[in-house]
């Protein structure tokens, strides 16, 4: 009866904190002592212990507050307000555009690189070294703080960024350990970014915070900001280049990018695979959505890359020389072609025109420095190996990979049947060949989503879901690329001695049949030696 009339006589302060209404309910108990026993209500006590408990923890965090204020407070409470107030006003705008906050600031901040290269063309283009690289320094540090600090929520996503500072620091590694070994020892791509000697700390800062590829990329050797600085990348030597139009275009198409990925990119959302609604869906749609899915989605990458390719082009840096015809070039921190990305057909020519940057990357730091191994396949294959790793400790990544190893010598088996097969090559010439595209074009991209689903899905818990599921036919995709490559791999040989005639004096033996699984598996290797991709690719 007691604790009712406390709850009824409590009814109107629960609105109060938790404490408070522990401390009131202390002090009500108190004032209903029993008279016939002189002691207190059964459990005041209990609530005495627990409101002490209560109030002890809350002036020990409110020491550890004040000792320790800088460590409890947000970054955005440590900066003057004049720059607390970008936090609220970013919240606004990411709400009103319906966007993630830090997906938001990080296209704002590609978008501010060309306010920086037209300062940086109208005010320092003609100043000291040192005060180019002070600039560059400051105004990337600028963006820094702005994606960073100011950021009053950040997803956890922002491992490009020191994806873009590992292959800066890797390059200028390797191209200062080129730059100590004999001239005649190197490769032509080697000699043209080796360091002769230590840059200085002020340059290398420059040089990583150069805001044209702090964020997102392009990926550039310290040679070619060297050259930058000293106003060697310029058409005109010693005046700013005349790049302001080449700029504008790559300009205008990163904004067609953009607009695509910002129309389709929320109809075709990656939470969308983990749901229950994808998962009640019949076979074809599944697919259908996959392709659908990374074709848009792609255009997240292109259009940052293009955009950051323009800021680039502006400051100097996108400068090329001349070609054949006589013509400046402004493609040297070009990271996509757009016009074979659109077009081809192959997952090879997706890999030659997407995040090309990182691919020669690669090829010069890794994949031509395990020439020793005396194998391109497994050169391939641990080159492959070598950037799953790099991007993370994900399984999905692992899927990624060594789908694209798998993909790729396919493809390349496939490309020498129909060269050396007169009856496939017949079909290619003939009129049927715009069917055959668009069945090549379903079939290229289809997979190619299906490979990337484990490289943005990460862990195996996810795509693995989504790769497989034992709910019903029609309910998953099966793992339908898997089956679809390893059952070429396998088919392929009998195809080619079925379609391609064997050559006058050429041992039956030594045609490519093979007899046992084992045998089998072990002559695929050989034979696809001669058809290896010479540069694997990060689908980033």
């Amino acid at each position: 009866l007691l604790i009712q009339e406390l709850h009824e006589e409590c009814a109107c302060y629960r609105s109060c904190s938790a404490n408070n209404e522990l401390k009131w309910l202390w002090d009500c108990a108190k004032r209903h002592l029993l008279k016939s026993e002189g002691r207190p209500v059964k459990g005041a006590n209990e609530w005495g212990e627990r409101w002490r408990e209560e109030e002890w923890k809350t002036e020990q965090n409110a020491k550890r507050t004040f000792t320790s204020a800088t460590h409890s407070r947000k970054p955005t409470q440590l900066l003057p307000p004049t720059l607390k107030m970008a936090a609220p006003f970013m919240e606004k705008l990411a709400e009103y555009l319906d966007s993630p906050e830090p997906a938001v600031r990080l296209i704002l901040s590609v978008l501010l690189g060309y306010p920086f290269a037209l300062v940086y063309r109208w005010l320092f283009f003609h100043q000291s070294t040192t005060v180019i690289h002070l600039f560059h320094t400051f105004s990337g540090l600028a963006l820094a703080i702005f994606n960073f600090v100011l950021a009053a929520k950040v997803d956890g996503k922002d491992g490009h960024v020191c994806s873009d500072k590992l292959y800066l620091s890797d390059g200028l590694s390797l191209d200062y350990y080129d730059g100590g070994k004999d001239p005649t020892k190197l490769s032509g791509d080697q000699k043209k970014s080796a360091l002769t000697s230590t840059p200085s700390l002020l340059e290398v800062f420059g040089f990583s915070y150069y805001y044209g590829g702090f964020l997102v990329g392009p990926q550039f050797t310290l040679r070619s900001y060297q050259k930058l600085v000293s106003k060697e990348m310029s058409d005109v030597p010693g005046m700013p280049p005349n790049s302001v139009l080449p700029a504008l275009k790559r300009f205008c198409l990163g904004l067609v990018a953009l607009a695509i990925f910002t129309i389709g990119g929320p109809r075709y959302p990656d939470s969308y695979y983990l749901t229950d609604e994808f998962e009640a869906q019949p076979f074809w749609y599944r697919c259908v959505y996959i392709l659908l899915w990374v074709k848009i989605n792609l255009y997240k990458y292109i259009s940052c890359w293009l955009i950051t390719e323009g800021v680039c082009i502006l400051s100097g840096l996108g400068y090329n020389d001349k070609n054949e015809n006589g013509e400046h070039q402004w493609d040297s921190c070009a990271n996509v072609r757009v016009w074979l990305f659109e077009t081809t057909p192959l997952f090879t020519g997706t890999i030659n025109s997407f995040n090309i940057i990182t691919n020669n990357w690669v090829a010069k730091h890794v994949f031509k420095r395990l020439r020793f191994l005396g194998n391109k396949l497994v050169s391939q294959m641990f080159t492959l190996l070598f950037l799953a790793i790099w991007h993370g400790l994900h399984s999905g990544y692992l899927i990624c990979f060594s789908m694209e190893f798998l993909i790729v010598n396919v493809e390349k088996q496939t490309q020498s049947l129909v060269r050396d097969s007169p009856l496939l090559t017949a079909i290619t010439q003939s009129p049927l060949y715009p069917l055959l595209y668009v069945v090549q074009q379903t079939i290229h991209w289809l997979f190619m989503g299906y490979s990337l689903v484990p490289f943005c899905l990460f862990t195996y818990d996810k795509w693995l879901k989504v790769c497989f599921s034992t709910s019903g036919v029609y309910y998953s995709v099966y793992f339908c690329g898997h089956i679809f490559f390893l059952a070429a791999l396998l088919v392929l040989p009998y195809l080619r001695k079925v379609l391609v005639p064997r050559k006058r004096g050429t041992p039956v033996s030594s045609h490519f049949f093979p007899r046992a699984p084992v045998t089998f598996l072990l002559s695929v290797s050989r034979h696809t030696r001669n058809h290896v991709c010479l540069r694997p690719s990060a689908l980033d």
